[in-house]
C-alpha cells in the first residue's frame, strides 16, 4: 500500500465488536488478567494501551520500522533515547537542534555523567573528528532547528556504525511524508507528535520508531520503567491527524516555498534558510533525502537588523501568531533567540549561528497571498 493509504488504514482497522470505522477510545487504566501471574495482551496502561498501540502500529508502518513507542511529549521521547546511555558514555549531537534537546543534554543528561559535544553535522569531517571511543549515540536533526541545515543521514549512519554508535534522527520538521531516516540507515527516529502528526495545536506528544527489535525492547523497558507514556486521548487525536498528514504537509510546503522565494528577494532580509531554494547549501542533499521535494513547511530568515528589530517584527504579524511550536494548520512566528532557543547559552547561540535577528516561520494552511501581506505589514514597522 502507498503511504497515504497506510496512514488511513494501518492501525485503524474497523472495530471487531461493532464494525465502527473509527477505532474506539480505550480509557481503562487496568485490565482483567486471565489468572494470577498470567498476562493478557494488556495489563496496565503505562505498559500498553489499545489506543496507543494502534497509533504505534501506524507510525511503525509509515517510518518503515519494526515498532514504535508513543510518549507524553517529544522531550519524553528524547529522554527515553538518552536512557540507553550510562555514565561515561558520549553523545555527539548536531549544533542545529531544538533548544529543549540542548537543555536536556547539557543540563540533565550531563548530571548523570554523560558527555555531550555539539558539532556541525553538515561537515562529515567534523563529525568524524568529534567521535571518541566513548561515543554511543550520534543525534542529528535534518532539517535542523532553527537554521534549516540539511545533514546527510546516510553518511552519518555510516560514520556512526563504523564507530559502533547508534544514529538517532529528530525528523519532526521533515515528517515521514518527506524523509524516512530508517530507510537511510538511521537506528531510531524521533517525532514531536505535537507538531505535524497531531497537526492542530491541540495535543502534546512524542514518538520513537526503530528498525531493530532488540533496540525496541531496550527502549520499551526504559519507557515502561520511567512512565512518560502518551495518554489514550492524545493517541486517538494523533491517529486522526496522521490520516491527513500527507495532504497537509504537501500543501503547507508549497506555500512555504513561495514565501521563501519572495523573502529571498526582499530588501529587509539578509538571508533565507529554506532547503527548497537552489542556493541553500544543503539543497542537493535535501533533494535526495526528500525525494525531490517538497521541502517542508518550516523556514527561517535573518533580518537586516538585530534583536530589537526581530522582536518588533514578530510582534507585528496577525495571521502569523506569535507562539512556539510548529506544524499545525495555523501559521506561527517566533524569535528563536528569545523563545525556542533561549535555553541555549548565549555564547553557544552565537557560536552555532542562531543570530539575534533570526526569525522562524511555521507555515500553515492559509492562502499564500494573505500570509505574504501579513509579513509585508510587519516589515512596515521596522
Amino acid at each position: 500500500m502507498h503511504f497515504k493509504t497506510r496512514a488511513i488504514h494501518v492501525g485503524n482497522e474497523k472495530c471487531a465488536a461493532t464494525g465502527a470505522v473509527v477505532r474506539p477510545l480505550h480509557l481503562a487504566a487496568t485490565y482483567v488478567q486471565p489468572g494470577a501471574g498470567e498476562w493478557g495482551e494488556f495489563d496496565y496502561s503505562r505498559s500498553g494501551n489499545p489506543t496507543r498501540a494502534a497509533l504505534e502500529s501506524t507510525l511503525a508502518s509509515l517510518e518503515a520500522g519494526c515498532g514504535a513507542l508513543a510518549f507524553a511529549s517529544g522531550m519524553a521521547a528524547i529522554h527515553c533515547a538518552m536512557g540507553l546511555l550510562k555514565a561515561g558514555d558520549h553523545v555527539l549531537a548536531g549544533s542545529d537542534i531544538y533548544g529543549g534537546t540542548y537543555r536536556l543534554l547539557h543540563k540533565i543528561s550531563s548530571r548523570a555523567g554523560i558527555q555531550v559535544t555539539l558539532v556541525d553535522t553538515t561537515d562529515l569531517a567534523s563529525v568524524e573528528a568529534a567521535i571518541t571511543p566513548a561515543t554511543r549515540l550520534l543525534w542529528i536533526e535534518s532539517p535542523g532547528n532553527p537554521r534549516l541545515t540539511i545533514t546527510d543521514i546516510g553518511a552519518c549512519a555510516e560514520v556512526a556504525h563504523r564507530h559502533d554508535a547508534l544514529l538517532g534522527v529528530d525528523s519532526t520538521f521533515a515528517t515521514p511524508v518527506l524523509t524516512r531516516p530508517l530507510e537511510l540507515g538511521a537506528d531510531l527516529v524521533m517525532h514531536s507528535a505535537t507538531k505535524y502528526i497531531g497537526g492542530h495545536s491541540d495535543l502534546v506528544g512524542g514518538a520513537l520508531v526503530v528498525r531493530d527489535p532488540s533496540l525496541w525492547d531496550e527502549l520499551y523497558f526504559v519507557q515502561n520503567a520511567t512512565g512518560g507514556i502518551m495518554g489514550p486521548w492524545e493517541a486517538f487525536l494523533c491517529s486522526r491527524g496522521l490520516k491527513t498528514l500527507a495532504v497537509r504537509v504537501c500543501e503547507q510546503s508549497r506555500t512555504a516555498l513561495e514565501l521563501a522565494t519572495w523573502l529571498s528577494s526582499h530588501d529587509r532580509v539578509a538571508r533565507v534558510h529554506y532547503p527548497g531554494l537552489p542556493d541553500h547549501p544543503g539543497h542537493d542533499i535535501a533533494r535526495r533525502q526528500m525525494e525531490g521535494g517538497p521541502f517542508g513547511a518550516m523556514l527561517s530568515f535573518e533580518l537586516r537588523g538585530e534583536f530589537a528589530e526581530a522582536k518588533r517584527f514578530v510582534e507585528a504579524t496577525h495571521l502569523f501568531q506569535l507562539a512556539v511550536s510548529l506544524g499545525a494548520v495555523e501559521s506561527l512566528i517566533e524569535q528563536p533567540a528569545s523563545m525556542s532557543h533561549a535555553s541555549y547559552d548565549a555564547a553557544d547561540r552565537k557560536k552555532h549561528g542562531i543570530a539575534d535577528g533570526l526569525i522562524r516561520l511555521s507555515v500553515g494552511l492559509e492562502a499564500y497571498e494573505d500570509l505574504q501581506q501579513d509579513l509585508e505589514g510587519a516589515f512596515g514597522v521596522l
